[in-house]
């Protein structure tokens, strides 16, 4: 059996890693949370926190040579994905592997792979490296289209395009808020879906690919609004998505949990994206699991038993955002939030906002998807964003 505490270092600080963090100390493990700025989420649950700048290889190979931790867990995309692979061929463990995470932080490389390796049924999509190139490719799929960065995360540069004169604008947009010095974007038709999902998926070091209920969920711009579980698909709609997450996950390889996207059309099952780590969506698990998918995912990549996934009743969540840039944050209408039973609030902890940005979610249970909807979508409502005291 594995020897504790275990040195887990985190590559990203935010709500997510915040939950990972807490999943980790509970099971005895020493946490150095790595962000670029001070006081992070997961800083504030961790042993140790490390501010630096993540795109920069040679800080990442410093801080892991400098505390030589047992696992190297990437919790968000803007990282220096090479340094990663330099310092798994030192031997250092990267979760789920080196690989993988170069992988899944380019929209095209994960894209290639889906649709060209293996195979499975995706949005009909093109790339272009300047505008001429976007207007070509827009005309050949066929207006709407939506326009994204080969390298991004939580729809920053997306757009939807309705007509030519819209191209010259998504271009500027999606060019801007790319990750690093990328000028080339993905052109993707737009899907008229029923349903979009996410398909929690485990692959267990000592045992075999797991999944969660699916979950269905809201986004705008490419960033969840609302998530519920379970989504309602049908066996042969489910056991598709299971098929094609499985194999993707497979070809993708190493342990942990990974977040896989799909569009429900009819009784077709579409790929979207996958994110190797714990989901936002999945945030909805905090109140509708015996183990959330935190916990999953620190079980897997520990090489700890999952002995089952037990699902309570139906379960609902609704972001909490900002409506303003403020320097410090105060929360107002907390009481109120949570005058129903079974309703909870995760707040972040992030000190500072600005417009839309993400600062908790309300959570809920109910006996109906509906109900527990209701019920979450009520109690982020009562939670007011002021200014804070320093």
């Amino acid at each position: 059996m594995g020897k504790y505490p275990k040195t887990i270092m985190l590559l990203g600080s935010g709500e997510l890693g915040k939950e990972v963090t807490i999943a980790a100390k509970r099971l005895g493990c020493k946490v150095i949370a790595c962000d670029r700025y001070t006081n992070a989420p997961a800083m504030q649950v961790a042993d140790i926190s490390e501010v630096f700048d993540m795109t920069n290889g040679k800080l990442i190979e410093e801080v892991a040579y400098k505390y030589k931790p047992d696992l190297l867990v990437p919790e968000i995309e803007a990282l220096a994905v090479d340094s990663l692979i330099g310092l798994e061929k030192e031997g250092f463990n990267v979760i789920p592997t080196a690989r993988t995470t170069s992988i899944t932080m380019n929209r095209d490389k994960i894209r290639n792979l889906a649709s060209e390796k293996l195979d499975l049924k995706t949005a009909k999509f093109a790339y272009a490296n300047n505008i001429q190139e976007l207007t070509e490719e827009s005309k050949k799929l066929g207006l709407p289209v939506l326009v994204k960065p080969v390298m991004s995360s939580s729809g920053k540069g997306q757009s939807l395009v309705k007509n030519e004169n819209e191209l010259s604008q998504a271009w500027e947009y999606a060019i801007k808020d790319a990750r690093g010095k990328s000028n080339k974007v993905i052109v993707e038709e737009l899907i008229v879906f029923d349903l979009e999902i996410t398909l929690l998926t485990i692959r267990q070091k000592n045992g075999s690919t797991i999944f969660c209920d699916p979950i269905g969920h809201k986004q705008i711009n490419g960033d969840y609004q609302c998530s519920w579980q379970p989504a309602q698909l049908n066996t042969s709609q489910l056991e598709k998505a299971k098929s094609m997450a499985k194999e993707i996950t497979d070809e993708l390889g190493g342990a942990g949990l990974f977040g896989v996207e799909f569009f429900i059309c009819g009784e077709e099952v579409i790929f979207s994206e996958l994110s190797p780590r714990p989901h936002d969506t999945g945030l909805v698990t905090l109140i509708s699991q015996n183990l959330n998918e935190f916990e999953l995912h620190i079980r897997s990549i520990l090489g700890l038993p999952i002995p089952s996934i037990i699902r309570k009743e139906a379960a609902a969540s609704r972001v909490i955002l900002a409506k303003e840039a403020m320097s410090v944050v105060g929360y107002e209408g907390i009481e109120n939030a949570l005058v129903e039973e079974n309703t909870e609030l995760f707040l972040f902890g992030k000190t500072n906002s600005r417009k839309g940005r993400r600062m908790g979610v309300a959570l809920a249970l109910g006996k109906e998807i509906e109900v527990a909807q209701k019920k979450a979508d009520f109690a982020a409502s009562q939670v007011r964003i002021i200014k804070g005291e320093k």
